[in-house]
């Protein structure tokens, strides 16, 4: 199997999203690819000031951008970021042909990083989103609850999950190695969540919040917490888990507070489902609560390719 990019590095104590559109032109298009096979040889050369920083980087394409940036077969499932329009809240689609997911250790290893993407990238692109996520806690995220605890464990455990193999149904040269990409911002009403009792909290979230004790999931047709809608499974009944690496956000002094979702995932439809889930409801009606105190403010898909696809933009 290619050699996926590091999907798999784990929760640091800082990261940045930054979410891109790219010019349509042809001239956009050659440099962005240059940067873009750059990206393994720049993080090695900012790494290697202090190699226990474990800065990496990882990659994402649009599917705006994909055949005339990376002049390659699309990998099936890649598509825009589909609208989930709930009776409470929408999961919004926004803009976004480059995902470059930062993590380190040191946030002044994540911001050089980025400085450096910024200035080869140039006025080839624009700015759609950046967020500069921090460690919480025992990774907790701000409402309070461990964050991450249904992600894979071990090697194995993460590439079967995360990568597309050439077993995988539809897989090919361009595929393999890969990984589908999610991410969404959410803001958090802290105030509103904070009049909860603690029970009242934990029922939603389906986990208790002091020591992340799974809680037992509701009888069918009932409502159901977020644990339980966030667990997908085929028709089958097979689970199809995804990994987590969200970050908390925010900025006390202007009372911003959020959680940056992104998940990883071999199959998008995984993802999908969750969100039909959470937003729709199951049953319908019955939405994911942890929405009446959470409001998604961007939505983006993309596919991260193998590391050979991407060292090979710049030929």
């Amino acid at each position: 199997m290619s050699a996926g990019q590091p999907v798999d590095t784990g929760l640091t104590r800082s990261a940045t999203f930054l979410v891109f559109s790219v010019l349509q032109t042809d001239s956009s298009m050659r440099a962005v690819r240059s940067v873009l096979s750059s990206v393994p040889d720049i993080t090695k050369n900012i790494s290697i000031r202090d190699t226990n920083a474990n800065l990496t980087c990882v990659v994402g394409i649009g599917s705006r951008a994909w055949d005339s940036l990376m002049r390659l077969p699309r990998p099936a499932e890649l598509h825009p970021f589909p609208e989930v329009r709930g009776a409470k809240q929408t999961a919004v689609s926004t803009p976004g042909d480059l995902l470059f997911h930062i993590r380190s250790e040191r946030r002044d290893m994540c911001f050089e990083l980025e400085r450096q993407l910024i200035e080869k990238l140039g006025d080839t692109v624009q700015l759609e989103d950046q967020t500069v996520g921090f460690r919480y806690f025992d990774a907790r995220d701000l409402l309070g609850f461990v964050d991450g605890t249904a992600n894979p464990v071990g090697p194995s455990a993460i590439s079967d999950v995360v990568m597309i193999s050439e077993e995988d149904e539809n897989s090919n040269a361009t595929t393999v190695g890969g990984s589908y990409v999610v991410v969404q911002k959410y803001l958090h009403d802290l105030k509103a969540w904070k009049a909860l009792s603690i029970e009242q909290q934990e029922a939603i979230i389906g986990r208790t919040k002091l020591d992340n004790i799974e809680l037992e999931d509701a009888d069918d047709g009932q409502q159901q917490s977020h644990k339980t809608l966030a667990t997908i499974e085929d028709a089958s009944g097979k689970e199809h888990a995804v990994l987590r690496d969200n970050m908390p956000f925010g900025s006390p002094s202007t009372s911003q507070y959020g959680t940056y979702f992104i998940a990883y995932s071999r199959h998008l439809w995984v993802v999908e489902k969750m969100m039909e889930r959470m937003f729709l409801g199951n049953p319908r009606g019955l939405h994911d609560r942890i929405l009446d105190f959470s409001t998604p403010i961007t939505g983006s898909t993309f596919f991260a390719p193998s590391l050979s696809i991407l060292k090979r933009l710049g030929d």
